[in-house]
């Protein structure tokens, strides 16, 4: 049996975390600064990692590629099959024409102003999606959308980017924070209740944040009453679901009450300065979004001087109610599967735990004292055949109004160009996250930050952090560190709740810098190959947003610990 070394490099985990974090630094350096694509970057971490592992960790050459393999099943399987059918739905979609009446059907009931498009769909529906599939799938969808309407491609990607972080750590009707209660033994209730005392803060901001981010403080002065309704029906449901209920709805019921919310609201109420951030309406290629991706984000909304985008606009007809409905149809109906796929426990049938060869028990966990468990849960029906059900029931009904039998086999040709080369970074990228986790040199990285003392809350929140940029899953995350935090917080005489919790809302920051989100979330667009690109704009607001977290939890543990749940 291999057992975990801590501090392999001269016995000092100063040491031993500069050497164990050099492979995220090549990732980070190869994608940020070197721009390769993304599944170049992740496989000479990879390969880095490898080395590592095996020359300073000590892990021998066949634990290596056990755990590395380990890791790339769970990617292509639960992970890919999520995204792969999620992707196929949208493409349906497409294909059938049912996006462009989504597109059509926002035009003509929307205010045509950008700010407003974007809390519609980067907030509200990206929270949606990442509710109900995850995994990169809400910006890949959401910045299609946004596009289709008119946004540049890098400003798209990178604001969904930036709001898929509130909604992540109940995403997958609360898979994280299920998990997180089996691996610390402490109470789901109060893991639930305890992020949903730290990230409706970020819901309720964040609508703000981006839109300065968007077109800068003048514009907000204008447009902030639909930030605050945005923000404010999503913080107030995401924190009485979770606090009241449980870990399963926070995100599917925050969202849909925060979309019905904003969409109420500005048939009442619209920007006073609305030809000023007017939208330029793509055409149904998307012409208009495509042409301008060269615009950096932060840059000033374009305004329109031609009449072309308006004539356009006026030769497009207004969607029917038939047509509203199929408009929205693919997204109802896919929430309303996989919410009643989970509670049925359809995914419980024919589930199968399969004790991965050569690596079940044979890694010492030194930290905790125990043997490591490799066990791979394969569910045949689990969420991403939900999802394919929901394909099907889609497609069913797109033909049956009209659409070629055909869309069905064409959109899943339109998804194997879209994902093929994502597929191969989530898989490159989780091989090297499984390898760190048994190699122990993630346990290295978390002991050593736990050794910082009194501060630690703050810097709990780049454990989760660390963990879901290796990952791209906050699920991962708390499976990884979550006990480790609790561990800590025990010798610190800290809130073992609050601590856990922290790693499940400090994991989702990083979900903007992941290399599984983002080339996920850029294969719709013209952006796919650039991942790079996205990640230097998104950096610096993932290290902002990680930061104000930490100050949260230092406020929560010393100055207000009444709010910690018990």
């Amino acid at each position: 049996m291999f057992h975990q070394l801590l501090a392999p490099v001269a016995g000092n985990l100063f040491l031993t975390f500069l050497v164990g974090f050099i492979p995220i630094l090549v990732v980070l350096i190869f994608l940020g600064i070197v721009r390769w694509p993304a599944w170049q970057a992740a496989l000479a971490g990879l390969v880095v990692g490898l080395i590592i592992a095996i020359t300073v960790w000590q892990m021998p050459v066949t634990l290596a590629a056990n755990s590395t393999l380990n890791g790339m099943a769970f990617a292509v399987w639960p992970v890919m099959w999520i995204v792969w059918n999620a992707m196929w739905l949208y493409n349906i979609a497409v294909r059938s024409g049912k996006f462009e009446l989504f597109r059509r059907w926002m035009v003509f009931n929307v205010p045509p102003d950008k700010r407003i498009l974007l809390l519609i769909i980067g907030f509200s529906f990206g929270a949606l999606m990442e509710g109900v599939a995850g995994f990169g799938t809400p910006v890949a969808i959401g910045s299609a959308l946004l596009i289709a309407l008119g946004f540049p491609v890098l400003e798209a990607v990178t604001l969904t980017l930036i709001f898929n972080t509130t909604p992540v750590a109940f995403g997958a009707l609360g898979v994280p924070i299920v998990t997180l209660a089996s691996v610390t033994g402490l109470p789901a209730g109060q893991l639930s209740a305890m992020v949903g005392r730290q990230l409706p803060i970020f819901g309720l901001f964040l609508p703000f944040y981006a839109m300065v981010v968007f077109t800068g403080w003048r514009s907000l002065r204008t447009v902030w009453p639909a930030a605050l309704v945005a923000g404010v029906s999503f913080a107030i449901t995401q924190f009485a679901v979770s606090n009241f209920v449980g870990p399963e709805l926070p995100d599917v019921l925050a969202a849909l009450v925060s979309l019905v919310c904003v969409i109420l609201f500005v048939q009442v109420w619209q920007p006073r300065d609305v030809e000023e951030y007017r939208v330029s309406f793509a055409s149904p290629t998307g012409e208009t979004a495509l042409s301008s991706a060269a615009n950096p984000v932060g840059e000033r909304a374009a305004t329109v001087s031609s009449e072309a985008p308006v004539a356009a606009r006026e030769a497009e007809r207004k969607p029917s109610a038939r047509e509203a409905i199929l408009a929205w149809l693919p997204w109802l109906l896919v929430s309303v599967v996989v919410i009643a796929w989970t509670f049925l426990k359809i995914p419980l049938i024919g589930q199968q735990l399969i004790h991965w060869p050569g690596l079940d028990k044979a890694v010492f966990l030194t930290l905790y004292g125990k043997p490591y468990a490799a066990v791979y849960t394969f569910q045949i029906l689990g969420t991403g055949t939900a999802i394919l059900f929901a394909v099907i029931i889609t497609a069913i009904i797109m033909i049956a109004a009209g659409s070629s039998p055909s869309i069905l086999w064409l959109a899943l040709g339109d998804v194997w160009r879209q994902l093929r080369f994502a597929i191969l970074t989530v898989v490159l990228i989780l091989g090297l996250a499984y390898m760190y986790n048994y190699s122990g040199m993630a346990y290295s990285l978390g002991l050593a930050i736990s050794k910082v003392g009194a501060i630690f809350p703050f810097f709990s929140v780049f454990l989760g952090w660390i963990a879901c940029f290796l990952s791209g899953s906050d699920t991962s995350s708390n499976a990884l560190f979550g006990n480790l935090q609790v561990v800590a917080a025990r010798q610190l005489n800290l809130s073992p709740v609050l601590m856990a919790a922290t790693n499940s809302s400090g994991a989702v920051m990083s979900k903007m810098i992941s290399p599984q989100n983002v080339t996920t979330g850029v294969s719709t667009t013209s952006l796919a190959g650039k991942e790079g690109l996205i990640i230097r704009r998104t950096f610096l607001h993932s290290i902002i947003l990680a930061t104000i977290l930490g100050i949260i939890v230092m406020l929560q543990q010393y100055v207000v610990p009444w709010i910690i749940p018990h």
